[in-house]
């Protein structure tokens, strides 16, 4: 495991006990990565809930995805990894939540959606939820490492403004 994942899973895992939170993760293109760079630290099971990999759109839609959303805007888009969050927080009795959604390569890219084209959501459960755009340079490994970098570090500024 990358170190500074193993780092920035650990600063957030202290955050999230400090608080009493604990955390769900809704991923797709990093296909768990998060939750198992969380669950190799031991006694996160103090602050981690669950995690959901949500790879096809068909696992959207069964978490709570809009099937709507995903024909208007697509699985790599803001409003899905909003709503990606959202259905974690709900079907889960996590008080924050982090979704990945992204075009990993090294296919699957369209003109307006590059690979490395990513939307990471954060949220809690007063429903406030914010997003962000990523465009990650690289090979497969490499957006789908720089994509959890983000999430864990998102997940320390979530908690440091909204906590």
């Amino acid at each position: 495991m990358n170190s500074r994942i193993e780092q920035l899973a650990e600063e957030a895992g202290q955050l999230l006990k400090k608080r009493n939170y604990s955390l769900v993760t809704v991923e797709s293109c990093t296909g768990g990565w998060i939750s198992q760079a969380i669950t190799g630290i031991a006694g996160s099971s103090e602050w981690f809930d669950r995690g959901y990999v949500t790879y096809s759109n068909e696992a959207k839609r069964e978490l709570g995805v809009s099937a709507a959303s995903l024909e208007l805007y697509g699985a790599v888009s803001k409003q899905v990894a909003q709503e990606m969050v959202l259905a974690g927080l709900k079907r889960s009795e996590a008080d924050i939540a982090v979704s990945v959604t992204g075009i990993a390569g090294p296919d699957g890219d369209t003109t307006e959606k590059p690979v490395g084209t990513v939307w990471i959501a954060w949220g809690d459960k007063s429903n406030q939820v914010v997003a962000e755009h990523f465009q990650f340079s690289g090979d497969r490994e490499a957006v789908r490492r720089e994509s959890v970098e983000s999430a864990l570090t998102g997940v320390l500024d979530f908690l440091h403004k909204n906590g």
